[in-house]
């Protein structure tokens, strides 16, 4: 039987690893650890959770709930083992990270069709491979996975935030692009004169989060760095109303900030220019500020900081197998997908497809009510132009047939729809797990 190699030991490679040793398969799972740690890991084990202890949310009516709940229907290694370890904390399910980390590693290391070898990789190596370098990927290999996707490899994660379709205020915002050009792919969100200025106070004296050494990115300008240039240099770049004209007033606003559809379905879209480092919090106070997104739902914030990812939409196909390749797949946050979980499941879906090219049954592809499937589907989803990382979200999984006001109610019934989805998906497929 043809040996399988997993490249990483975090979460979407002990996922991948054990999914497809729990399949038959022998697998060799490689990591640089102990031989090389990466500024952010400081432990031997697997799966070493640097960010966080918690894993958000338990309720299914949460997107991190749901895509949990998804995951343990597909027999989620990282997901048993986060209950098995877990500490009080309310309704989030939170672990003792030493004891996690430690589990799974005996988990990985006790399966008898799990090699474990130890050290550092400068090249994909021959025959059937998922690569799972994490987020930190440098050196030899991120040299060589530059050269086989061309471009389509970022070293830094500089992204706007994002937000809901569904909640911005379209009375205070109209569609339209500069001069007439083009379609409904930008909402215009205008500001007049006071709007803007009590928001460029609150922009300029936001506090940032904290960055490491690791993560300094002087590529590209975060949005409150330019407009402490001066009270007008965001409205002259990032905010210019040039070429537009608001239908309430009939006149070009004195600021706008524009909108991008971020996705096939509009339901998500980015704030263009608004790359930032500003505190999650600081983000939500400061943009609400801005009037069409007085009520808006961030599905994710800005970030700037160290984070090696594919341009997945140009170079996977929906199944994670790299575009050019029978041979390669990807699993992880080098794929784009944001958040421990996330990182696991996309890990399950590499191995899962992988394992059924070898058997010579045709890929999956979970659907798209699902929380995995649209998630898998956003990061493979060609119509994305400016492609950044995504954590599950319900932006990205499409809506109701009927519209609930509600939004506990709302997110509660997408949850029910996308698990009745998934078992018979699964149960279609012949799942075992």
């Amino acid at each position: 039987m043809e040996k399988i190699t997993v490249l990483g030991a975090g979460f979407a490679g002990c996922e991948a690893a054990w999914h497809l040793a729990k399949s038959g398969y022998k697998v060799e799972l490689v990591d640089m650890k102990p031989v090389k740690f990466t500024p952010a890991h400081k432990s031997e084990n697997f799966c070493e959770l640097v960010c966080s202890n918690s894993f958000k949310a338990k309720r299914i009516e949460s997107a991190a709930g749901l895509l949990k709940a998804e995951m343990s229907l597909m027999g989620s290694l990282c997901v048993e083992c986060a209950y098995e370890c877990s500490v009080e904390a309310g309704g989030a399910l939170a672990v003792d990270r030493e004891k996690f980390s430690a589990l799974v590693t005996e988990k990985i290391r006790k399966n008898e069709n799990i090699t474990v070898v130890n050290r550092v990789v400068e090249d994909i190596p021959k025959g059937k491979v998922i690569v799972a370098t994490g987020p930190l990927t440098d050196g030899a290999l991120a040299q060589r996975i530059s050269e086989l996707c061309g471009e389509s490899l970022s070293f830094y994660d500089a992204a706007a935030p994002i937000v809901t379709g569904e909640s911005i205020d379209m009375n205070s915002a109209f569609f339209a692009s500069r001069y007439g050009k083009g379609g409904d792919d930008y909402i215009n969100c205008p500001m007049n004169k006071e709007e803007y200025e009590k928001f460029h106070y609150e922009l300029v004296n936001a506090e940032s989060a904290k960055t490491h050494d690791f993560d300094v990115y002087e590529g590209c300008m975060p949005i409150e760095v330019l407009a402490k240039r001066g009270e007008d240099s965001i409205r002259f770049g990032p905010m210019k109303p040039v070429g537009l004209t608001d239908p309430r007033t009939g006149h070009r606003p004195w600021a706008v900030l524009q909108l991008r559809r971020e996705n096939s379905l509009g339901s998500i879209y980015n704030l263009v220019g608004f790359q930032t480092n500003l505190k999650f919090s600081e983000q939500k106070r400061v943009f609400s500020m801005i009037p069409a997104l007085k009520n808006a739902q961030f599905t994710r914030y800005g970030v700037m900081h160290r984070n090696s990812f594919l341009d997945s939409p140009r170079v996977l196909d929906r199944s994670m197998r790299l575009k050019d390749s029978e041979d390669i797949y990807f699993a992880g946050q080098i794929t784009g997908v944001e958040g421990y979980m996330e990182s696991a499941c996309s890990g399950i879906i590499a191995a899962m497809n992988l394992v059924r090219q070898l058997r010579g049954e045709p890929k999956i592809s979970l659907p798209e009510q699902t929380m995995s499937g649209s998630l898998i589907s956003y990061i493979t989803d060609e119509s994305v132009k400016d492609f950044q990382p995504m954590g599950a979200n319900f932006g990205v999984v499409p809506p109701l047939e009927t519209r609930i006001r509600d939004k506990k109610e709302r997110y509660g019934a997408l949850a029910e729809r996308a698990l009745d989805c998934l078992k018979n998906y699964l149960k279609k497929i012949d799942f075992w797990m």
